[in-house]
């Protein structure tokens, strides 16, 4: 008798015509009605592989689990239409492993999607286009809320990827290390830039974008660097002198040594511009720091806060003075309200609290004010510029938008990929966007408006997780006179993608 299965390259593979009662493959019928149960399933089984071409291209294929159930030890390749005995991960020299199948899948979908986009840079969706869109807006054949949304998308589908070139005083220090976190000052003029090194440790600086014009894309890094053997948790711009003067950076501490707080000048990084360099001007050991902000409303002039375990520390850098609020879990994000000197927070328990930092310290936490929920750890928060709405994304992969009046949620914006990483939002209101990096690697762009999915685009380089883009967008990159688009740093390379 035949047997219903056969070798392949990889591994074992069992054809995906198993019966569905036998979940493991493993059991055979008796010799009286084996020949008889393979004729009668032949026919029944029917495999679609892959999404459509309408779901995010880089989502997992949830039609293909659907389809063929996943069975315990085997991997189904939609591709062959067979399963394939997956084999122990600790082996290097294993040809099939859950991990390997996964990065060949997500690999696979980056190529395509790339490719897709080379081939779209000559043409865009059939009927989408300026003049359209406003002729069918005078004659009233689209609402406003439609027309806003198509114009996001016609713009945000002709963005097109250009590299950056980085110009350095040290030519052995440019491009040697993969970027980890760029942050933008408020003007867009410099970018804070955070480099992973090979050996362990960070090293951070800041990049002059001056430089970016319609038709150079070059920009100029400062003179100074600086290194640390610390994990660089989180980093803003803070202004103490005038706008954009310092930034504080908070630091993971390892072994014996603790975490830290530092405030430094930003004038610190240039040779050419010293200015007042008095050094770290404000720095303190804590323990492990998760989140920083710092405080722009004049009531609670010259204040940061800083996110630690299971408290929230608020310091008067001028006084010194320090106001401790307990919490009962790490608080992993922050950002003060401008209007009130209120600061919310996010916590790896999903709480999303505010706190009047005017207020005393109080005896438990009686002072928690605003209170939301998330379903997981809240990663990064945005309060809206009116003050009314915050953002909010979690571990789960959750982005949602909350009315702070009525603590209820009132938009959901879906596709974003998140497990266990400390992922920025980027919320542009001018241009009605929301940009969020996966922790798959694609960089997602949604209607504010809407909550539209207007585009998903892939990482120049494979995805990794030491390889997760950071992104900043902005309609004035490199100040006043700057150009609009979205500048992406991955690995060594910075990227612009423009935004006519």
């Amino acid at each position: 008798m035949r047997r219903n299965y056969r070798r392949g390259k990889e591994g074992r593979g069992w054809s995906s015509h198993k019966r569905s009662h036998h979940p493991h493959g493993h059991r055979r019928p008796s010799h009286s009605n084996r020949a008889e149960s393979l004729e009668q399933e032949e026919p029944q089984t029917t495999v679609n592989a892959g999404p459509s071409s309408s779901e995010d291209p880089s989502s997992s294929s949830s039609m293909q689990n659907s389809v063929a159930p996943e069975l315990p030890g085997f991997y189904y390749d939609p591709e062959k239409n067979r399963y394939f005995r997956l084999l122990p991960g600790h082996n290097n020299h294993n040809p099939l492993t859950k991990d390997s199948i996964q990065h060949k899948a997500m690999e696979c979908k980056r190529l395509r999607l790339l490719e897709e986009e080379e081939k779209q840079k000559k043409t865009t969706r059939a009927g989408l286009n300026s003049s359209v869109l406003l002729q069918k807006r005078q004659l009233g054949l689209l609402s406003s809320t439609s027309y806003c949304r198509l114009v996001h998308e016609l713009k945000v589908n002709c963005m097109q990827r250009r590299k950056i070139e980085i110009h350095s005083p040290d030519s052995s220090v440019a491009g040697t290390n993969n970027f980890k976190i760029i942050v933008a000052d408020v003007a867009c003029e410099r970018i804070f830039t955070v480099n992973d090194v090979e050996h362990g440790g960070c090293k951070y600086g800041i990049i002059n974008l001056s430089g970016l014009g319609k038709e150079s894309l070059t920009v100029e890094m400062y003179d100074n660097l600086y290194f640390t053997n610390r994990k660089v948790n989180s980093v803003c711009w803070a202004s103490l002198t005038h706008p954009d003067s310092h930034v504080l950076l908070c630091l993971m501490g390892i072994a014996e040594t603790p975490g830290c707080a530092s405030l430094l000048p930003a004038s610190l990084f240039s040779s050419t511009n010293p200015g007042d360099r008095p050094g770290m001007l404000c720095s303190f050991k804590i323990s492990t720091a998760w989140s920083c902000a710092w405080c722009l409303n004049p009531q609670a002039d010259n204040c940061f806060s800083t996110g630690l375990t299971r408290r929230v520390l608020v310091t008067n850098v001028v006084t010194g003075h320090r106001q401790t609020f307990g919490t009962s879990s790490d608080v992993l994000a922050q950002q003060f309200a401008t209007q009130t000197p209120v600061l919310y927070n996010g916590c790896r328990s999903g709480e999303i609290f505010s706190i009047d930092v005017r207020q005393r310290n109080r005896k438990g936490q009686s002072w928690k004010a605003t209170r939301l929920f998330h379903g997981s750890a809240v990663t990064s928060i945005h309060l809206m510029e009116a003050e009314h709405y915050l953002m909010a994304a979690d571990m789960a992969g959750k982005i949602k938008l909350w009315d702070l009046r009525t603590a209820k949620c009132v938009k959901q914006y879906k596709g974003h990929h998140n497990e266990y990483a400390l992922l920025p939002l980027h919320v542009n209101e001018e241009e009605g966007l929301l940009i969020a990096v996966g922790q798959d690697c694609y960089t997602r762009i949604w209607s504010l408006q809407d909550a539209h999915l207007l585009r998903t685009i892939p990482s120049p380089h494979p995805s990794s997780k030491d390889a997760i883009p950071s992104v900043v967008f902005s309609s004035r990159l490199g100040g006043s006179r700057g150009v609009p688009g979205l500048l992406m740093a991955v690995k060594q390379d910075l990227y612009h993608f423009s935004y006519n």
